[in-house]
């Protein structure tokens, strides 16, 4: 692949960076791409840090690499996908690119995430409430794990393998969970998107990762659909499938076709979902979540536009 992007990895909650290793070996010695791994200091056990901090990182990565003239795909998982939907903020391709040095960000890879709305925290869809799966705990000022995170992230990685990760997992600050709504960017309508859905992801229900994929898609989100029958972390339990939809993404982006290796070759199946008529099934596991997730992006454009006509009437 001549001229590839640099890939910038930014983790979830709770997760270091050497979470991506298993992906980041092949992609780096089999296809030569250049990784960049972000350490969020919302993990660094410092409960005073922001969402603002996670971003400044993330698009210091960015920045070195488009500054130089390389352009960047960044690639999210779970509360990383916020970082680095915000983080796309003024790299992406301009119409004048052609005329500009410096690299951009050309498209989204998200893992098991979400898709960030403009001026919304982390947490403000929730309604300021932690799912069962973790608690607040004001005197530590960290979000504390209640499911036992083997349960949790790594429930199909072999027992000894899961609690390795399981060792590596770091504090999350409160702070960049519930605050910063005002640093937060919708970067998924600026480039195109491949979305990694997680089919037995005790975090994020796979049913809550289908309607947001049809919500973006509503909201003129360019996105592009596969799935893993895994746990919420796919690039531990299959990185050889995950690296192959990762090349497949790249190439979209790009319009160049990676070199196959033995990396590209699945140790599970890669599926497209979509709804086919002759199998009834596909319209309740793919139809019904996908097309009320395009309700509620039906419903947030509405809101917005019933906002700004308020506003000019009687601002």
């Amino acid at each position: 692949m001549s001229n590839p992007p640099t890939l910038v990895f930014i983790p979830g909650s709770w997760h270091q960076p050497t979470c991506y290793e298993k992906v980041i070996k092949p992609l780096q010695e089999q296809q030569q791409l250049k990784c960049v791994a972000v350490a969020l200091p919302s993990t660094a056990g410092n409960p005073a840090a922001t969402f603002q901090d996670d971003l400044n990182v993330a698009q210091e990565a960015i920045s070195n690499e488009t500054s130089q003239g390389r352009n960047v795909v960044v690639i999210a998982h779970s509360y990383g996908g916020m970082v680095g939907n915000s983080a796309i903020k003024g790299f992406a391709q301009s119409q004048d690119a052609t005329a500009s040095p410096t690299g951009s960000v050309i498209g989204l890879i998200l893992i098991a995430s979400g898709f960030t709305l403009t001026g919304l925290a982390f947490m403000d869809p929730f309604f300021g409430h932690p799912p069962p799966s973790w608690r607040v705990n004001s005197t530590t000022g960290y979000a504390e794990l209640v499911t036992p995170p083997r349960e949790l992230f790594y429930h199909d990685l072999p027992p000894e393998e899961a609690e390795h990760w399981v060792s590596q997992l770091t504090t999350q600050s409160l702070k960049a969970l519930f605050e910063g709504g005002e640093h937060t960017y919708a970067g998924w309508k600026d480039v195109p998107v491949w979305y990694i859905g997680t089919v037995e992801d005790r975090g994020l229900p796979v049913l809550a990762q289908r309607m947001q994929v049809g919500m973006a898609r509503e909201m003129g989100g360019r996105v592009e659909h596969r799935e893993l029958q895994t746990s919420h972390s796919p690039f531990l339990s299959q990185p050889e499938a995950t690296v192959k939809i990762m090349l497949e993404a790249i190439e979209a982006f790009t319009g160049k076709s990676a070199e196959p290796t033995s990396a590209m070759i699945g140790r599970g199946d890669i599926a497209v979902p979509r709804v086919m008529f002759w199998q009834p099934l596909t319209w309740f596991r793919f139809g019904l979540p996908l097309a009320f997730g395009r309700v509620i992006g039906r419903g947030i454009l509405l809101f917005g536009w019933g906002r700004r006509l308020w506003r000019s009437t009687f601002g």
